[in-house]
């Protein structure tokens, strides 16, 4: 799988965004988010994603600002692609000279994503190829298993899957498949279930109407204190916060909106 973050400051786009990734049939998978560019930056330099989409205009550090910082530490290699309005235009070439793989203008049409994705895609898959050695200790296991096992990670991260009890079905060593999982995300198996798991509570967060704790259980967390410790430790902040927060995004987003006669989302 392809790793990507997403850093945009406006809630929504991140929610489209995430969408458009998930119904693009390509070995994508969303690891990160952030609403401004320092925790994107501090989160980018602990994760490596393989791509980043961010707005060209983020309050803590800028798109720009992030650009500099990717050129600037040779322990990343994140490709960027940057995105604006319009109006932004000058900041879109700016960001080419800087080093942006690519940009995308507001708001994004999907196939336009779907085009950038597809070449970088294409570029990571064949330098990984290249560069990725073969996995050894253990017999061969044929793509269409391991795209089982990936699929039912992706899809059963909320339930109490375990790396145990995926080599035991499909009858691999725990050792070998924590290594094709390794190879193949680029995350170890509790980094991805983590990472997929703290996305899936962001979203529900949104929801008022659920209690942390739902949220907790939703996401796959069956201790609610377990449950606020990691999500502090990749957050930076509690459920609590994260909510307080966001709901204060939106509204602020919203009003914004409603001066400039733009329907809130």
């Amino acid at each position: 799988m392809i790793r990507i973050y997403l850093a945009d400051d406006e809630t929504w786009v991140i929610i489209g965004l995430k969408k458009l990734i998930e119904k693009s049939g390509m070995p994508f998978t969303v690891i990160g988010e952030a609403d401004n560019g320092i925790t994107a930056w501090e989160d980018i330099k602990r994760l490596k994603p393989d791509i980043l989409l961010a707005d060209i205009r983020m309050p803590g550090m800028s798109g720009l600002e992030l650009l500099n910082a990717l050129a600037s530490d040779e322990a990343v290699s994140t490709r960027a692609v940057l995105i604006s309005g319009y109006a932004e235009f000058e900041y879109a070439q700016k960001a080419l000279r800087l080093g942006a793989y690519d940009y995308l203008l507001k708001p994004v049409k999907p196939q336009d994503l779907y085009n950038v994705l597809k070449k970088l895609s294409d570029e990571i898959l064949q330098e990984e190829r290249q560069q990725t050695p073969p996995v050894p200790d253990g017999p061969p296991v044929s793509p269409t298993v391991m795209q089982k096992i990936l699929n039912e990670m992706q899809t059963g991260f909320t339930r109490d899957l375990s790396l145990t009890s995926l080599s035991e079905r499909y009858g691999i060593s725990s050792g070998h498949l924590s290594l094709l999982i390794k190879q193949e995300l680029g995350l170890s198996f509790t980094e991805y279930m983590t990472s997929r798991r703290i996305q899936k509570a962001k979203e529900l967060l949104a929801d008022e109407s659920r209690s942390i704790e739902e949220v907790a259980n939703a996401a796959g967390y069956h201790d609610y204190f377990y449950f606020t410790k990691i999500f502090k430790k990749i957050t930076g902040i509690s459920p609590s916060k994260y909510r307080k927060e966001l709901r204060t995004n939106k509204i602020s987003s919203t009003v914004t909106n409603t001066k400039n006669n733009v329907p809130p989302p």
